[in-house]
């Protein structure tokens, strides 16, 4: 059984019903006469049947939106945004998918090659709770686009999110056992990667997750790919616009309550404009405006769950004993997970849990003395996912792309995941790419046709 806490109370509401091994056998049945049918429908079809769950989510966004906030936390602006997001994807793929699956033609000596996108099968996705319904369409959209079939094992705190995913698909007319969610718990996810119905798994999660679910796909010898956690640098160098990567700054850090995987977790600051930005910083993130996520005008709500804040809580205070200093990030005495933002100063680089990732409303600020160094405590973590620098010097620009590890760089903006740029990381932020025509083709058998012809 599941039940939705929500996090801004600390009240339960709405219960699931866990699926059991019968349950989950016949969804494996369901999926396999799925694929069987969908993987030689038309192009026509499944852009039409994209654009209808499109339709689907735009028509019922609020309602969408306000499930989430009540399970999660998030604003409910953020989550009308995020469901906004959701519809850009699936039109996105209903728009540009026919181009990304055109195969090519290559002259050989003797003959020539044409290649073919092919779809694979039923595909596993293990999905988080941050980011509930756009996590999931950005892997959902082009598993229906390559003509594969879809299976969610969705987080525990967001089952109501997962019922109401499964409702949309549904009612814009997708065929049975096209997509389907489980309502499993993360003890069933290997048999079914072991399942010689399911031939490929995608993760977003912890690094932990990850690892259990690589090891599995290992097992199986079947494709995995992951999407994990990041301690994203946000680097400010002295020919930035300060107050625009002030403002950016705490946007990127609070925004989900500083629950994403692309947060800006860690501001590396040049020595000549450190004081100048740390000043600026930590009085906007004592500012941020916290309440009731449903209000208007309310920059942060509570964090997922009393768990997970009280996880950053006992990550602070770490800091704190390792002699960084504290601004803000207390405890709220409230019902419900509340926390204030913060800041981090004073913190040693070599530190345990300078190396963390810090998963809520509290940044580290670092001072860099020249770029060498900015680039080098940029890379000194054992992940790599997003990142985000600030200059207006163009060589500045061209090292720090070129030398921060990470899968993506946002320069002078904020790092955002968009539909058709590719989504991912480096290190033990996971490998593979979600989104554009490199997440679509992830997962498809790239054919080679021979002919001497």
């Amino acid at each position: 059984m599941f039940t939705s806490i929500n996090p801004a109370t600390g009240e339960a509401g709405e219960t699931f019903e866990e699926l059991g091994g019968d349950g989950v056998e016949a969804a494996l049945v369901r999926a396999e006469a799925a694929f069987a049918s969908w993987r030689v429908s038309s192009l026509d079809q499944r852009t039409a049947l994209l654009s209808a769950i499109a339709d689907r989510f735009e028509a019922n966004k609020q309602h969408l939106a306000e499930v989430a906030t009540r399970e999660m936390g998030k604003t409910l602006a953020s989550a009308v945004a995020e469901v906004e997001k959701c519809v850009a994807g699936f039109r996105y793929y209903a728009e540009h998918g026919p181009d990304f699956l055109k195969g090519e033609e290559v002259a050989l000596p003797d003959g020539r090659v044409v290649t073919h996108w092919l779809p694979l099968g039923p595909i596993l996705a293990v999905m988080p709770w941050n980011f509930p319904y756009w996590q999931v369409v950005r892997w959902l959209a082009p598993t229906i686009l390559a003509g594969n079939v879809g299976l969610l094992k969705h987080a525990s705190l967001t089952q109501g999110v997962a019922a109401l995913i499964q409702q949309m698909v549904s009612a814009a007319g997708a065929p049975d056992g096209l997509f389907q969610n489980l309502a499993i718990k993360s003890d069933k996810v290997s048999q079914i990667i072991a399942d010689k119905r399911v031939v490929a798994v995608t993760l977003t999660g912890s690094e932990g997750a990850g690892a259990k679910v690589a090891e599995a796909a290992g097992r199986a010898l079947k494709k995995v790919v992951l999407e994990l956690g990041g301690s994203d640098p946000f680097v400010v160098m002295p020919s930035a616009d300060l107050d625009a990567a002030v403002k950016t700054a705490v946007k990127a850090r609070i925004q989900n309550a500083g629950q994403s995987c692309i947060c800006a977790k860690r501001m590396i600051v040049h020595a000549d404009v450190y004081d100048a930005f740390a000043e600026k910083f930590i009085a906007a993130m004592d500012a941020v405006k916290i309440g009731d996520p449903m209000e208007d005008g309310v920059e942060m709500g509570p964090l997922s769950s009393v768990e997970q804040r009280d996880t950053v809580l006992e990550q602070l205070e770490r800091a704190v004993a390792a002699g960084a200093t504290l601004r803000g990030g207390e405890k709220i005495d409230r019902d419900g997970a509340w926390m204030r933002a913060g800041v981090l100063t004073d913190v040693d680089p070599e530190a345990d849990f300078a190396k963390e990732e810090i998963f809520g409303p509290v940044a580290m600020l670092f001072r860099a003395e020249s770029l060498d160094d900015a680039i080098a405590l940029a890379n000194d973590v054992p992940y790599g996912l997003g990142s985000s620098v600030w200059t207006n010097d163009a060589d500045e620009q061209a090292r720090l792309v070129r030398d921060i590890a990470a899968g993506m760089t946002a320069v002078n903006q904020m790092l955002a995941s968009v539909p058709g740029a590719p989504f991912g990381g480096v290190k033990l932020s996971g490998h593979g790419r979600e989104l554009g025509p490199w997440g679509l083709h992830e997962f498809m058998n790239l054919k080679a046709e021979m002919r001497g012809d």
